[in-house]
């Protein structure tokens, strides 16, 4: 008997063996700030952003009218005359002395810490700088034994509001519209540079005639645009009153742009009377 044979190869009982797979790799996750680490990153952010590049600043007086008023709220650009310790976020003394130093144009229009205290930002024109010698005679600017132009040209006219009121009886205009106005005098100043200029000169004053100042190395002279109505170089340094001659060190920026103004009429819980009380024309101006 012959054997039938099957050339079929029998089916293994074993499964194939597959080469071990490693197992997904675990994808990181991003790990979230906490709050606090958050709020830490802003202030830092906020601080350098003040420190190094643009700062705000009010405008709450009328010693520069009429290129600002009260009410006016610009940016300050902290980098033409340098750094120093007025320049970092409550005048932290962090800097031992000015760095990046650069001095100020004659008519740039400058925040300070004011002497004698250096706690306080003010704002005025620079109108002598180191080795210049500076006096007022009637009334006319004269800068190293020379008057600077002062061409007289139309009246200043502002409005009556919250925030302006008329320096006296003399100015006070009622308009045809029946507003309340102020005009006052206003003469255009041109510096030796071409630097042009409005300045206020409201009548005679014991300012008008003053000796005459040699800026010394490392001062400058600042002056308000409205000369009649502003404690400034021409006065001893003294709280509440004068500046004297001021530290280039003491400089925090150069006024630089417009970002918001408003004539003290806003009521926060109004919400339409923040937008009637913009003064909007005078927003985005540059200096």
């Amino acid at each position: 008997m012959t054997a039938t044979m099957n050339d079929t190869p029998e089916a293994s009982s074993t499964p194939p063996v597959h080469p071990a797979s490693s197992p997904p790799s675990a994808k990181k996750e991003k790990k979230e700030d906490s709050f606090p680490v958050f709020l830490i990153k802003l202030v830092l952010v906020v601080a350098i952003f003040r420190s190094f590049i643009f700062s705000p600043f009010n405008i709450p007086s009328e010693s520069m009218l009429p290129r600002l008023e009260n009410g006016d709220y610009l940016l300050a650009a902290k980098w033409p005359y340098g750094y120093s310790s007025y320049s970092l976020p409550f005048s932290a003394p962090l800097l031992p002395k000015r760095i990046f130093a650069s001095q100020p144009e004659r008519g740039d229009v400058a925040i300070f810490k004011a002497p004698p205290g250096n706690d306080v930002d003010y704002i005025k024109r620079v109108i002598g700088l180191p080795g210049d010698t500076v006096q007022m005679i009637d009334g006319v600017l004269h800068l190293n034994g020379k008057a600077v132009p002062k061409q007289k040209v139309a009246d200043f006219v502002i409005s009556v509001s919250v925030n302006t009121d008329c320096l006296s009886a003399d100015f006070a205009v009622t308009e045809a519209d029946g507003r309340q106005t102020c005009h006052y005098p206003q003469f255009r100043e041109t510096l030796p540079s071409g630097k042009s200029y409005n300045v206020l000169d409201l009548g005679k004053k014991d300012a008008d005639n003053t000796a005459p100042v040699l800026v010394p190395e490392g001062q400058l002279f600042l002056m308000g645009d409205n000369r009649d109505n502003s404690m400034d170089s021409r006065f001893a340094a003294m709280e509440g009153g004068g500046i004297g001659l001021v530290p280039q060190d003491n400089l925090v920026g150069r006024a630089a742009i417009m970002m918001w103004s408003t004539d003290g009429s806003a009521n926060w819980f109004l919400p339409w009377t923040w937008f009637t009380a913009a003064r909007w024309e005078r927003i985005g101006g540059t200096f």
